[in-house]
């Protein structure tokens, strides 16, 4: 028994780094903006007041969870309740998912999450949550009406050069495989995809008015 002492204490060791990687816990597939407002069950503007700890019920063990909650002015709401915002939970560290703001009151974000009702809604590492003036002035005009035109179709990455569209409904994302892995690239900065009065869907570059083919709507 004494021989087979290392070999336990080995295995243990091994069993106890694998399950301590809390930066393994969280990881999320690039999207485009418009597939992040598309997903996302409230979008707004808004501005983080405080932030405390709560508890939010318990574990199939019995562990109390703990959230941070952000009390948040809300500035406008893009896509949502009729109810303003009022906090906005989420995990207390990035390790597992949560999304951390500053507080105060003095930087605006563009926040996409999902609705907990009651003027409440949760967000995750995975959601998009940008503050207000990084965004180009064609995100900001989209987020009125433009992304929801494209809602239906179908926003597809490419990985590599070459790659193809499978279906007419689908706009391929190109700024991966062409900004060396760069998703903040041109066509998520300056772009939307739209859906045309045929059905069919396409990229749409903001700030000019949309050409008549695309949908019969004035420039939203």
């Amino acid at each position: 028994m004494p021989a087979a002492l290392p070999s336990l204490l080995a295995w243990l060791a091994v069993l106890l780094l694998g399950r301590v990687r809390p930066a393994d816990a969280c990881s999320c597939s690039p999207i485009h903006p418009q597939q992040a407002f598309c997903n996302a069950d409230v979008v707004i503007r808004a501005k983080a007041v405080s932030a405390k700890e709560v508890d939010s019920g318990n574990d199939i063990y019995g562990n109390p969870i703990k959230r941070i909650q952000y009390e948040i002015k809300q500035i406008k709401m893009f896509k949502g309740p009729d109810q303003d915002i009022e906090f906005i939970y989420t995990a207390p560290s990035t390790a597992v998912c949560g999304r951390l703001l500053d507080t105060g009151g003095k930087k605006e974000y563009l926040i996409a999450g999902k609705s907990e009702g009651n003027g409440k809604m949760h967000i995750t590492l995975c959601d998009l949550v940008s503050t207000w003036d990084s965004l180009t002035p064609t995100q900001k005009k989209s987020l009125n009406q433009r992304y929801q035109m494209g809602c239906e179709c179908k926003i597809s990455r490419c990985l590599s050069i070459p790659c193809f569209v499978s279906s007419s409904d689908e706009c391929l994302w190109t700024d991966w495989a062409m900004e060396k892995n760069n998703v903040d690239g041109r066509q998520a900065k300056h772009y939307a995809c739209i859906k045309r009065s045929d059905g069919s869907c396409a990229w749409y570059r903001g700030m000019a008015p949309p050409k008549q083919e695309f949908l019969d709507i004035e420039d939203p």
